[in-house]
């Protein structure tokens, strides 16, 4: 109870609330057009239907829906909504996003008064803000795991401030975008020892899944205090994770194919798009990709239902006159 917080869980549909169903008309543009764009630029799916001043964003990656619902904000206080200018401000909130992804960081450091932490680890930090494991968010579990670790450190008489460090850095592992084939606290370890952490605290990250030999008192410290923020009851659900893993393994197969530039999984993954260059696969093989992926998908994963795969190229001729 020294570290009682809130166990508010996300999920992975975001409602956007609108002052009247006039704008929902000027959202979805001539022949649906510009929630085309917005959903291209974005990688999320727009659902606009007869819920009274409210669009539903729906995307697993939070990141997506956090960008879409801000261009949103943007183009609707702005008044000018079209592809052009949706690609524009998606570029910008973009941007936006990935500075307060660095100032949540730093600000969670201070917070903790943790110290001398690399720039990226900093980012991967506040990324966890983003993230949800098992649907726990991420930066919240991080901090209680920290505050917990340097608690329990200080009743043993060691270090309480490593020991936060460490239960911060925990589960840095389960942020980075890139797939790895490690599990996640032996990826996390790799990452501190990249940017330079102690040796103490790359073991007590890599070793708090049992995946390597424990050789610190931190070790033990890291993997009760995750158990125990875990644990608490209402706090996590299994059934989201292995949902979110299916479709980031749906994108995943896609975007192994040569000439795919995005994928995107939507639908709670029955449907995934894939988005080509024009300059690099032509109409034909639009064809032949889409039934290779849909094999593979067969073969490789197991999913209820169908999954429609939708295989969009889009040749763009821009010309300038001056």
């Amino acid at each position: 109870q020294r570290v009682a917080t809130e166990t508010a869980i996300e999920n992975s549909v975001t409602i956007f609330h609108i002052d009247n169903d006039e704008v929902k008309g000027r959202i979805i543009g001539r022949e649906g057009r510009n929630i085309r764009a917005l959903e291209a630029a974005t990688g999320v799916e727009i659902v606009v239907d007869d819920t009274p001043e409210a669009i539903v964003i729906s995307a697993f990656d939070p990141v997506r829906r956090e960008i879409c619902r801000l261009a949103l904000h943007q183009l609707i206080a702005d008044g000018r909504i079209h592809p052009a200018r949706i690609e524009e401000v998606v570029a910008k909130v973009s941007k936006q996003v990935e500075d307060e992804v660095i100032e949540t960081g730093k600000r969670t450091a201070i917070d903790l008064g943790i110290h001398g932490l690399h720039p990226e680890l900093v980012r991967i930090v506040g990324k966890m803000k983003y993230r949800s494991s098992y649907g726990q968010n991420l930066l919240q579990h991080a901090r209680e795991t920290a505050n917990l670790c340097s608690v329990m450190a200080a009743e043993l008489g060691l270090n309480p401030k490593k020991a936060k460090r460490a239960g911060l850095l925990h589960d840095i592992g389960k942020v980075p975008d890139e797939e790895s084939e490690l599990p996640h606290a032996l990826y996390g370890a790799k990452l501190a020892e990249k940017y330079k952490e102690k040796p103490d605290i790359c073991n007590a990250i890599g070793a708090h899944h049992d995946e390597v030999e424990m050789t610190t008192l931190l070790a033990p410290i890291v993997q009760v205090c995750d158990a125990i923020s875990g644990a608490r009851p209402g706090a996590r659900r299994e059934i989201v994770e292995a949902y979110i893993k299916r479709l980031n393994d749906l994108e995943q197969i896609a975007s192994s194919y040569d000439g795919v530039t995005k994928t995107y999984a939507i639908q709670a993954g029955r449907e995934l798009r894939v988005i080509v260059g024009a300059e690099k696969i032509d109409d034909k093989q639009t064809e032949v990709l889409s039934a290779d992926i849909a094999r593979r998908i067969q073969d490789e994963m197991t999913y209820p239902g169908q999954v429609k795969i939708t295989v969009i190229r889009e040749t763009r001729a821009v010309s300038y006159a001056k």
